[in-house]
């Protein structure tokens, strides 16, 4: 049975002495390991001292009996136990250190390549040419007139390669280079010298496409970035939309961009692209100048080639330049495409367009220029009909043109 030991008044101590029990007098009573605080500098009093106080009902034995042992062992650890809680309280024991968070507004963290640390245009042109070089490919082909070396870009996941057709309608062997050193043999799918555009298939699945963009909004000016391979980067500017370029080894090329951006013989063929990265045109080189035939153009005539193996031009029949700005600021104008002639019975002539007269619009599309213009004809199909959107001395009007398929001879 539990029996506390009855202390002497040399041994009363602290209430974890009070508090000691023995299991069984066979035990022995423990001697304690250091010598106890004298009676003067203990924190609490043992209970039988408080009894002597004669405080009646609490310690006192009940008359003719042995005083309780459990209320009192009970009692004395419960108030040594809350002195001991006020005494570390006190000094700070259980104080939980508060750290004040400032609210902050919650923003998404865009990751950063460690090699571009800083935000910078030169920066900006590092990375677009890093994510458009596993889509580049070195094109070289032998032909009737030599060898041949230029570049191209992969446009589609199946493997189909734009290029120049500068050099490849007489091709009897062409080789592609990827720009991880593989090489393949590729077939030439289709050129179209109209427009200085050639689609090449080599035999790959699942690879990266660069991505296509536009040139319809193109403006003289902006940043361009002219890519070839061997890895090559050139920077420039537009300094010419809806150019009309023609050489003694070309045919008479429409709607050209032209740029600054240095586009060398190896180069060529490669993709211009603009501050996003875009692809906005297949780059060419004319009587040392650099051109793009504008991707929209491109893309069409290279779908056109893997379905039917030819291209079909649409006609309206009309010629002419863009609205000039001051014209256009004083018919509060963003822009528009001026018809300064329309050919003898083609679409436009059978529809009753007159010379003079201004095109804002093909069936809801805006028409900012002449090239703007023919680039919108270029979604369009012979025998479809559209609704243009022009004014003819200053007041609006609507018109319905069905178009044809351009002459071979115009």
């Amino acid at each position: 049975m539990l029996r506390r030991t009855p202390p002497d008044a040399s041994e009363r101590g602290p209430v974890v002495i009070l508090a000691t029990m023995e299991l069984d007098d066979s035990l022995g009573d423990d001697e304690p390991e250091r010598p106890l605080l004298p009676p003067d500098d203990r924190l609490w009093r043992h209970p039988s001292e408080v009894a002597d106080h004669g405080l009646p009902g609490l310690f006192s034995p009940p008359p003719g009996g042995r005083a309780r042992v459990w209320p009192s062992a009970f009692l004395s650890g419960a108030i040594g136990a809350l002195l001991v809680i006020g005494m570390v309280t006190a000094v700070g024991g259980f104080r939980t250190r508060k750290i004040p968070v400032r609210s902050t507004e919650r923003t998404a963290v865009v990751p950063v390549d460690a090699l571009s640390p800083a935000s910078t245009q030169g920066d900006q042109i590092v990375r677009i040419a890093s994510r458009l070089r596993p889509t580049l490919v070195q094109v070289k082909l032998d032909s009737g007139s030599g060898q041949w070396s230029c570049s191209g870009f992969l446009f589609r996941s199946d493997g189909f390669i734009l290029t120049t057709a500068q050099g490849l309608q007489d091709a009897r062997h062409i080789n592609v280079t990827m720009a991880d050193g593989t090489n393949h043999t590729a077939g030439l799918v289709g050129t179209d010298p109209d427009t200085a555009i050639a689609v090449l298939k080599i035999d790959v699945d699942n690879v990266t496409p660069a991505a296509l963009g536009t040139a319809t909004s193109l403006q003289v000016g902006l940043t361009t970035i002219a890519l070839g391979m061997p890895p090559s980067v050139s920077v420039g500017v537009i300094s010419g939309t809806g150019r009309q370029v023609q050489t003694k080894d070309t045919p008479l090329l429409l709607d050209m961009i032209q740029t600054d951006a240095k586009v060398d013989a190896a180069s060529e063929g490669g993709p211009l692209v603009d501050g996003n990265g875009a692809v906005v045109g297949v780059t060419v080189t004319l009587d040392g100048k650099s051109y793009a035939t504008p991707i929209d153009v491109a893309r069409d005539v290279a779908n056109q080639l893997i379905v039917t193996g030819k291209v079909v031009y649409v006609w309206l029949g009309v010629d002419g330049d863009d609205l000039d700005a001051a014209t256009a600021k004083s018919m509060n104008l963003e822009g528009g495409a001026l018809v300064q002639q329309v050919h003898d019975s083609s679409p436009a002539d059978t529809a009753g367009i007159k010379p003079r007269d201004i095109v804002t619009a093909i069936d809801g599309m805006k028409v900012v220029s002449m090239s703007a213009l023919k680039l919108v004809l270029r979604n369009y199909r012979p025998g479809q009909a559209v609704t243009l959107k022009l004014l003819r001395d200053g007041k609006e009007q609507m018109v319905k043109v069905t178009l044809a398929e351009r002459p071979a001879k115009l």
